[in-house]
């Protein structure tokens, strides 16, 4: 089993370097993963639907996410606007975790008295300026996607390699 580990690992360590040396082709890629994840999530819904014989607003969601899911593989196009919708939901995620870590920072951190709140802080309002700087160049955010993914599957190589050598 741990020369196998160490083969994964080696094998995600090169999907990685590859992942980052084409960031914009993986950010595209990851477009199917995530379609495929909602279809997925769609099919369990169904099941879990009929299992519990609740067919309200959970079904018929379930229901849309399977059609989307499936649309999306069989329509080229659909893929681009999904990888648009990526990108935005990316950068409106970044503007949201910036406004949570702000009021963390000014509302629990500083009650409890540590001086580092001042920290958080900035890195919330840094997280906003990132996320409306992602809203006016989406490109950059396409790219860094495909680096993150890059560097995860490094990270996982590496823990995959390590973990798998027993220490004496």
């Amino acid at each position: 089993m741990t020369v196998l580990m160490i083969i994964f690992g080696i094998l995600m360590i090169a999907c990685g370097i590859s992942c980052m040396c084409t960031p914009l082709i993986t950010f595209l890629d990851a477009g199917y993963f995530i379609v495929i994840l909602v279809a997925v999530y769609g099919v369990l819904g169904i099941i879990r639907s009929i299992a519990e014989k609740r067919f309200g607003v959970p079904f018929v969601f379930s229901i849309l996410s399977v059609i989307f899911g499936v649309a999306v593989l069989f329509f080229p196009n659909l893929m681009l606007l999904a990888d648009g919708v990526l990108i935005y939901m990316a950068a409106a995620w970044f503007v949201l975790q910036g406004f949570v870590s702000v009021y963390t920072s000014v509302t629990v951190t500083k009650q409890l008295g540590t001086k580092w709140w001042i920290f958080q802080l900035i890195i919330g309002i840094l997280g906003i300026l990132l996320g409306i700087y992602s809203f006016f160049h989406p490109a950059v955010v396409a790219v860094s996607i495909g680096f993150l993914i890059g560097f995860y599957f490094i990270e996982t190589g590496f823990t995959m390699i390590f973990g798998s050598v027993k220490k004496n």
